[in-house]
């Protein structure tokens, strides 16, 4: 079974306007007040997701570029569109992505209930949200950016341009304010359909088999990934006198949407954390592919 490849290009461009959604002004606020700060915490564990990458070739758990994109700290969903335009085994990829979210989710809450108690809960989806239409005109908008965003990026062979033309146009427009990116939940939900039965129906019983075996080993290096992420962490707190808690979301190397989740619930510096994660989701797919050939050749 196979599915068409425009549904991952369609799943592509709207997983890019829900990475321009991110960028706010208040967010873009905080990264111009903060920037030095940021560029400490984004470059720790970016380093920290290279470190992981190359130890994961050198034992030759995974390929080069498969094991640079697995351990890269991003979005899961935006590291597996990626990684399947630049050579690496997507099925792979996704496979150690989201085995660190659901680990790095875990580990967070955690954590966030040791440095600060118990918070309050993150509001549950209520099923009525599935149907209420969006606002017309914004989510006509958007849909426009996707769609002919993913044109031109397929059109002009830009690496990853389904993805790529929409998240820095919508990123322009809606930190401008000239656009309300409106992605319903419905939405989103039909992109991670898409993205998912690409991926899952790739897998055949030899790469099953191969990641079931590579398992100890992936939960491993995701847990060196943690583990260095906490240690620039605690140095972030000695050094920038930033709070434990508000310091760990920010390295946390789970994904931007899971790690936002968190935050909200919790006592931490929302601004901080989220600019932090912000920063790295964009550095990560600005740097991604350099330093995936760079870990493929010199690992």
């Amino acid at each position: 079974m196979r599915t068409p490849r425009w549904t991952f290009q369609a799943a592509q461009a709207v997983i890019g306007c829900l990475v321009a959604r991110a960028f706010t002004p208040s967010i873009l606020a905080s990264i111009i007040e903060d920037w030095a700060l940021l560029l400490t915490v984004v470059a720790t564990t970016v380093a920290a997701g290279a470190v992981v990458g190359w130890v994961l070739v050198k034992l030759k758990v995974l390929p080069g570029t498969t094991a640079a994109w697995g351990s890269s700290p991003g979005g899961a969903s935006a590291m597996v569109a990626l990684a399947a335009e630049f050579g690496a085994d997507v099925r792979l990829v996704a496979f150690m992505q989201y085995l660190r979210v659901v680990i790095v989710v875990v580990s967070a809450s955690l954590v966030t209930r040791l440095l600060a108690g118990p918070g309050s809960a993150a509001p549950a989806p209520h099923p009525a949200d599935l149907l209420t239409l969006p606002p017309l005109v914004p989510f006509a908008a958007t849909m426009a950016v996707a769609a002919i965003g993913a044109w031109l990026g397929t059109r002009a062979k830009v690496p990853a341009g389904a993805m790529m033309v929409p998240l820095v146009a919508g990123t322009v427009l809606h930190g401008g304010g000239w656009l309300d990116i409106t992605l319903p939940s419905w939405l989103l939900g039909l992109a991670y359909v898409g993205l998912g039965w690409y991926v899952g129906l790739g897998f055949n019983r030899a790469i099953f088999l191969y990641a079931l075996r590579a398992l100890p080993a992936l939960m491993l290096a995701t847990l060196l990934l943690i583990g260095l992420c906490a240690g620039s962490a605690w140095v972030l707190t000695l050094q920038l006198h930033i709070d434990p808690l508000s310091a760990y979301l920010a390295t946390s190397p789970g994904g931007l949407d899971s790690v936002a989740i968190i935050v909200v619930s919790s006592h931490a510096d929302i601004p901080l954390v989220m600019a932090a994660q912000t920063l790295r989701l964009f550095l990560v797919l600005l740097t991604g592919p350099a330093l995936a050939k760079l870990i493929a050749r010199y690992a």
